[in-house]
């Protein structure tokens, strides 16, 4: 039974659900994650993009093009700014949500660390946990 995630954005604009389990959770340490969390990492949720449903509001969006040399396409609310979710041309069944916006996140633990090779050096990756320099293939 897949467990229901829902959430949104900080003023309540926005809202949001996902009735597939995640994928994976991951703390990327990419450039744009560390600018767009203002800290060291974002932290995100990888779901199947056929099970998203967006409940209320409508995102705006920044368009940027990865390392891959393809877009992605990053949501946030226009009210309050908080960063939603964001899908990318490489994969494109899938969203990115940012578990920031999730409503209960407890049990959605992070199973690997992506784009350590742009991590801050005082980030702190456990030994021994699952690393990828880039974005894992």
């Amino acid at each position: 039974m897949a467990h229901k995630i829902s959430g949104g954005c900080a003023c309540g604009d926005i809202r949001y659900e996902c009735s597939a389990d995640p994928a994976f959770v991951a703390h990327c340490h990419c450039k744009d994650c560390q600018k767009a969390s203002g800290g060291q990492m974002g932290t995100f949720v990888a779901v199947p993009k056929a099970a998203f449903k967006l409940l209320a509001g409508e995102t705006k969006s920044f368009a940027y093009i990865g390392d891959s040399g393809k877009p992605l396409q990053r949501h946030f609310c226009g009210r309050c700014g908080s960063r939603l979710f964001a899908d990318a041309e490489i994969l494109p069944d899938m969203l990115f949500v940012s578990i920031g916006s999730v409503d209960k996140a407890d049990w959605l633990e992070p199973s690997m660390h992506i784009y350590t090779d742009s991590a801050q050096p005082w980030a702190h990756i456990p030994e021994g946990a699952t690393r990828f320099a880039k974005m894992p293939t």
